[in-house]
């Protein structure tokens, strides 16, 4: 007896796009196999139809619109590789939502800013709304937090998110050059856009770690809960300091639970170069989950890509031909429940401080006082030479301390006349 295929509608026909075209074709036996029934590509919708793709889209119905797509009896799963987190795709996935189809997304801004209501719709319709290729790229973190791990009370979820910055940080690091010169490198290989902002800020890896956060911790996807900061403030001196003193530089996502709610932060990390995260170089992305039964478990692979996004679609679309309908995230999402943010003046943890004073008498001694008022001990100190009357770098390390005392003790730092500059802060991060 046949079994009807299985009919795909791709919005978006990209870098993603055209690889999920390719893999479909290129892997049809395979994926029938796996899924006891064909799957096809049935239409496709772009900006523009007459663009060079290197693909043969001869054999299936265009459309200009997404949303007109999305509604078509002539498929059977929407998916969304658009991109925004607004217009067209969000529109889109809607439309297809209300007409009953299937959605396949790796719309990582969408569904940090609207998974949570796009969620309890598709539930409510009886759908999926599978993101899989949206953190992490082909790293199937999504499915195992949902699926793999789901008897364990998460306690922490962290790693490094964005290729990107990755490359960057391990360029740096590798060849000791400033970030605007790697990043110009990065730019040249297409690693980074010509706008880097959405990367090097921190932004994306933002949107990952908010939707990491929901299906790790049964909370709604709340983007604005998470502190952001970028990679443009570390320096080639801070990468160097980091090496001496047995660290490695990376920017994580981290959501952790603490006894003041659930920290969600991205920022520059110093991590124990013995670390398994500290050995992940170049673009690749990893993902650590940490619960009361699997201790930890370590996800590494590319985060981006054709090759890997195209996987991590079609590995969402495999779960749709198989009927395997699952929790958005992890439970049912109209039960989600917002849960406490501990903002980062709660933080607590050891810190790298580097300092640029004038190298005259008493100057350690007032910054020491300073600390020790805001009950903050130095762990360790390291002074490059000495110029007296002149600008140098002071690095300090302190024991665990509240983010907050250290905020205050920095800005009364600020002020002595024999700092020249504003003290560079990160955190270290015990993994």
């Amino acid at each position: 007896m046949s079994v009807s295929p299985l009919r795909l509608g791709i919005a978006g026909l990209g870098t993603v796009g055209g690889g999920v075209v390719r893999l479909v074709s290129e892997q049809s036996d395979l994926l029938q196999a796996r899924c006891g029934r064909p799957i096809q590509v049935a239409a496709v919708s772009a900006l523009d139809q007459n663009k060079d793709r290197g693909l043969d889209l001869s054999a299936f119905d265009w459309h200009d619109d997404p949303v007109v797509m999305a509604g078509s009896d002539a498929i059977d799963v929407f998916v969304e590789l658009i991109g925004g987190e607004d217009g067209p795709a969000k529109v889109a996935v809607e439309a297809a939502i209300a007409a009953g189809k299937n959605v396949v997304t790796a719309n990582k801004a969408l569904i940090a800013h609207h998974g949570t209501a796009l969620a309890i719709e598709a539930e409510r319709r009886g759908v999926t709304l599978n993101f899989e290729a949206a953190v992490a790229g082909g790293i199937p973190i999504v499915k195992a937090i949902r699926e793999g791990l789901a008897g364990n009370n998460f306690t922490r979820v962290y790693g490094i998110l964005n290729g990107t910055c990755n490359y960057i940080l391990s360029a740096m690091r590798d060849s000791s050059r400033d970030f605007a010169d790697v990043l110009n490198e990065a730019q040249e290989l297409g690693y980074a856009e010509a706008d880097p902002a959405f990367d090097v800020d921190g932004v994306d890896a933002a949107h990952k770690l908010a939707i990491l956060t929901s299906l790790a911790f049964g909370c709604p996807v709340n983007l604005e809960a998470v502190h952001i900061e970028g990679i443009r403030q570390v320096s080639a001196i801070d990468i160097e300091f980091a090496t001496e003193l047995g660290y490695h530089i990376k920017l994580l996502g981290i959501a952790r639970l603490t006894d003041h709610g659930v920290e969600q932060r991205v920022h520059p990390c110093m991590v124990a170069k013995e670390s398994a995260i500290a050995s992940v170089g170049g673009v690749f992305n990893a993902v650590v989950a940490e619960g009361e039964y699997i201790d930890k478990v370590v996800f590494e692979g590319r985060g981006a890509g054709e090759g890997p996004t195209a996987s991590a679609v079609m590995g969402d679309v495999i779960d749709v031909a198989r009927g395997n309908r699952l929790p958005t995230f992890s439970i049912a999402a109209d039960s989600l429940r917002p849960i406490q943010s501990a903002t980062m003046d709660h933080h607590v943890g050891p810190y790298y401080v580097r300092l640029t004073v004038i190298d005259q008498p008493g100057v350690i001694a007032d910054i020491s006082a300073i600390l020790r008022d805001r009950n903050i001990s130095i762990g360790s100190m390291l002074q490059r030479g000495r110029d007296p009357g002149e600008p140098v770098p002071v690095v300090l390390i302190t024991h665990e301390c509240k983010e907050k005392a250290l905020t205050k003790a920095m800005e009364q730092i600020s002020a002595l006349k024999a700092v020249a500059e504003k003290p560079k802060i990160i955190r270290i991060e015990a993994l």
